[in-house]
């Protein structure tokens, strides 16, 4: 049975425990971690986390040294007590210590309506402990009482009996009525603890429990199944990286100067970033000491944030020389790092060098295999981006077919349709603003133009008799439809002498059989696709000048 009648009373003045900031943590999973990281730093070997959602009821079980009566006192009641006092920085095993500032406690002591905590150390058949009531808590709070006038109230045995059962030494949290309830499933809550405390999958000496369910990697399944490619920093030795089977290319080391490791990845498409039933994302988080200490990094970098590569990366930066006996860089949160700390600075910036570099590799990745690129990299024109996302989406029609060969060919085709899908565009808007222009204008048709007209008229009229087509084709049948660039041109800007005198017509003469080829489907030459594009560019300006002349 548990000891009762130890008068347990807080360390500390009930207004300033009130003004530290009751409710500082307000994500669930930020008191699970508090728990976890308590835990740890007891050289716990398991954790035990039990969800009741119907109940609203949380228990946290773990087989670390547990307290004795004077810990419980001196320690857990005692906000602002440290354990890296006298410069101590492991745990009995040799842990690194996670907690510092000896106020995480107050996210596991304010997010319920009644916590009870019980612990015992080894060889103690009894547990010591008290519950903490917030209600009572607030009141005595509101009545300015001393600590040693509210003493925490004496556990209810019956309530926690059975999470007892087998439980030689270590402590246990009993969490009753969670503030705004339990939302989430185990299965999620799995998910964030494999994502979000990496030493419970790296070091096989600590394992995590929810529901009587291991957190493993395979609740990290659904992410390495749906990630492309990955960039591993300084060497980094994690199991999660073996089961990234899928990914579409080699591994790819980079190197840092500062004492840092850790992994970028990208997804197929930024959806599988986003965790299920919640409004969360997986983002590169920066871990010290194995523990989470800023989700996303990229938020410190606004000028990357936004753009469109972003939004596929994901990955976890380890720099546990952030966590230093000399100097606290955490946030009294717990949940960042304070701002303008020169180590964490030079940090990012490394970090943000790296992400150029890695931006660039993804755009090369990903229009290799046929995907959307990084729209930000400029490495092709936004023209040529638009063309090959076309492209891409009408290549997936025949290249469902699974064949290596047609893959071949379509992948052969994938340059030529970024020039000229593009130039196919150019010369669709050119050739009809004229003809606007001319209508406009009402400019008469020239001998030459009509005859022009006529052969391409009848050229039509005897493929529609081979054909037995009797609707019509065009949607305005007049005579401007069936001349092109060079014929239009002769109407508004003919030259007297094309070898001498520079014109709309003189360029578009010279347009007309690298436009014809382009038309026909024909794939150009690198020599023809420089001069098309010198010479378009000529037309353009000559025609932008001519529209905006009248």
């Amino acid at each position: 049975m548990a000891e009762q009648n130890k008068n347990f009373t807080f360390e500390i003045s009930l207004s300033v425990l009130n003004h530290l900031g009751r409710n500082l943590y307000r994500s669930f999973i930020t008191i699970l971690g508090e728990a976890i990281s308590n835990s740890w730093d007891a050289d716990a070997k398991n954790i035990w986390i039990e969800i009741d959602k119907e109940e609203n009821i949380l228990i946290i079980k773990d087989d670390g040294i547990g307290m004795s009566v004077e810990d419980f006192q001196n320690k857990f009641l005692k906000i602002g007590y440290s354990k890296r006092k006298d410069g101590e920085v492991q745990t009995i095993k040799g842990r690194p210590y996670i907690g510092r500032k000896g106020i995480g406690k107050l996210a596991l002591l304010s997010c319920a309506e009644k916590i009870s905590v019980i612990s015992k150390i080894k060889g103690e058949i009894n547990y010591i402990g008290g519950v903490i009531d917030n209600s009572e808590l607030s009141q005595a709070i509101t009545d300015d009482l001393t600590p040693q006038q509210y003493e925490l109230d004496n556990v209810q045995y019956e309530r926690i009996q059975k999470y007892t059962n087998g439980h030689e030494h270590g402590t246990i949290i009993y969490f009753e009525n969670i503030k705004d309830g339990i939302k989430n499933s185990a299965e999620y809550l799995k998910k964030l603890l494999a994502l979000y405390f990496r030493f419970s999958l790296i070091d096989k000496s600590f394992c995590l429990f929810v529901n009587k369910t291991p957190v493993t990697l395979d609740d990290l399944k659904e992410l390495s199944e749906a990630t492309q490619f990955l960039w591993i920093i300084n060497k980094l030795d994690d199991p999660y990286i073996n089961t990234l089977d899928k990914i579409k290319s080699d591994l790819i080391n980079k190197e840092l100067s500062l004492n840092v490791t850790g992994f970028v990845a990208s997804v197929e498409k930024p959806r599988y970033l986003k965790i299920t039933g919640t409004d969360e994302k997986v983002g590169i988080d920066l871990f010290v000491n194995g523990r989470l200490r800023e989700k996303n990094i990229l938020k410190r970098m606004p000028d990357y944030s936004t753009r469109h590569i972003a939004s596929y990366l994901y990955g976890q930066i380890h720099f546990n020389e952030l966590d230093s006996a000399d100097k606290d860089r955490f946030t009294s949160s717990r949940d960042g790092v304070v701002p303008d700390d020169e180590k964490y600075n030079n940090l990012i910036k490394d970090i943000k060098k790296l992400l150029e570099n890695i931006s660039s590799e993804w755009d090369k990745l990903r229009l290799d295999i046929g995907e959307d690129g990084d729209d930000d990299n400029p490495r092709k024109t936004p023209k040529q981006r638009r063309a090959r996302s076309l492209y891409n989406l009408s290549s997936q029609e025949y290249a469902g077919s699974k064949s290596d060969r047609v893959n071949k060919w379509l992948k052969d085709l994938q340059s030529d349709a970024e020039f000229n899908i593009p130039a196919y565009v150019d010369c669709f808007l050119s050739e009809n603003l004229i003809r606007k222009f001319i209508e406009e204008q009402k400019i008469s048709l020239s001998p030459e133009a009509e005859n022009e007209r006529n052969k391409w008229r009848n050229a039509e009229l005897s493929d529609k008799g081979k054909a037995n087509i009797s609707v019509d084709i065009r949607r305005k049948n007049s005579d401007l439809s069936y001349l092109s660039m060079d014929a239009l041109a002769n109407l508004v800007d003919k030259v007297k002498e094309p070898q001498k005198d520079a014109g709309l017509s003189r360029d578009a003469t010279e347009y007309k059989p690298m436009r014809n080829a382009l038309a026909h489907t024909a794939l150009l030459t690198d020599i023809a696709k420089a001069r098309l594009t010198i010479v378009y560019e000529n037309i353009q300006g000559r025609l932008k000048a001519l529209l905006l002349s009248k």
